[in-house]
């Protein structure tokens, strides 16, 4: 027999020359097993290029269907891939893969590493909520019961329609003597309220035509601007609900109304002169997408800053991605949570914040 000649003997041990093969113990001379620093080597280049692409995902572009955004917006889901590459270079007993995953790790650790622990502590001086409320809610009254029952001392509610609004208008004003509506959005509050206007985020109303104010070009009805008066002097609140987001073949991440939106609130936030301001609302998308960048480089996400994990808001049942946001400027958020499931598709979101 020659060197390379497979060998199945009864009874006999494989030499050390020898490399098992699987089943039956079939084997080929000469043949040695390569070593743990160089198996798994496509593990290994796998690992280096998740870790390129979590360094430099704010370069994927936006040129092509938003992908940039979109990549964005599940960033922190991006993680999953290093158990499961992990799971393949045990499997392939693979140092060098082992090694490599440590790039991915770090450079995902250091993105979402502050989100993972609880930074919220105790005190405040006001208590917030934001709930989209949801245009299909089968019981209104069963969650402005529940939003009440939370303690905030303001409440901000999106996606009202006009079928609901004197539902929830009823069932909010014995804990809230003090409440707007602009179209589709609306603020509760147990502190007095003024100056109260419309913000002009033109967008199509989608589900929600039928709230659209007489005469508007659906520019008016989805966003609003008031002052809170508290004993610590104004607080500037804005309620806001932008346009849906989709994911088409032809279109691939749909939020060209929905950008034009967060722009219209940036100017809006920008223009505001009074010191302390507060954002609440329905933004369709998280605040690490880059879209959103006018608002986050002047408010702060109260779960970035005080939260206990992610925040996933959305969807209700199994919630993936926070796009319901509490920021603010000029006060400092004490704690931020994601409040029980309403009956509708989204979670409420609350936050303490003080002076």
């Amino acid at each position: 027999m020659t060197s390379t000649e497979l060998t199945s003997e009864p009874g006999s041990e494989p030499s050390s020359e020898q490399a098992d093969t699987g089943r039956g113990g079939w084997a080929l001379r000469g043949v040695s097993r390569p070593g743990p620093w160089k198996r798994g080597r496509i593990v290994a280049a796998l690992s280096l290029l998740l870790a390129l692409f979590l360094l430099l995902h704010a370069h994927v572009p936006n040129s092509v269907g938003n992908l940039g955004s979109l990549v964005d917006t599940f960033l922190p889901w991006w993680g999953l891939f290093v158990p499961a590459l992990l799971a393949a270079a045990l499997w392939r007993r693979s140092a060098c893969a082992v090694a490599a995953l440590l790039l991915p790790a770090l450079v995902w650790l250091n993105l979402f590493g502050g989100l993972l622990g609880d930074k919220s502590h105790a005190g405040g001086d006001l208590t917030v909520v934001s709930h989209n409320v949801g245009a299909d809610n089968p019981d209104p009254v069963g969650t402005a019961r529940d939003l009440a029952a939370s303690g905030a001392d303001v409440l901000a509610l999106e996606e009202i329609t006009a079928r609901a609004r004197g539902t929830y208008e009823k069932a909010l004003a014995t804990a809230y003597p003090h409440h707007t509506v602009r179209g589709t959005v609306g603020l509760w509050s147990k502190l007095p309220l003024s100056d109260t206007e419309p913000v002009g985020i033109a967008m199509d109303y989608g589900p929600l035509a039928a709230t659209k104010p007489d005469g508007a070009e659906a520019a008016d009805g989805r966003a609003l601007r008031t002052t809170v008066a508290t004993d610590r002097g104004p607080l500037a609140v804005y309620v806001a609900h932008f346009a849906s987001t989709r994911v088409t073949p032809r279109d691939g991440f749909a939020t060209d109304q929905r950008d034009r939106g967060a722009r219209a609130l940036g100017e809006a936030v920008a223009a505001e002169r009074i010191e302390r301001v507060l954002l609440l609302g329905d933004l369709n998308g998280s605040t690490d997408d880059r879209a959103f960048a006018d608002l986050t480089a002047r408010l702060k996400s109260t779960q970035d800053v005080a939260g206990d994990g992610f925040g996933f808001s959305w969807p209700a049942a199994f919630p993936v991605v926070r796009i319901d946001q509490i920021l603010v400027r000029g006060v400092e958020p004490t704690s931020s949570w994601v409040l029980p499931a309403t009956d509708s598709d989204h979670r409420p979101v609350a936050a303490g914040i003080k002076w």
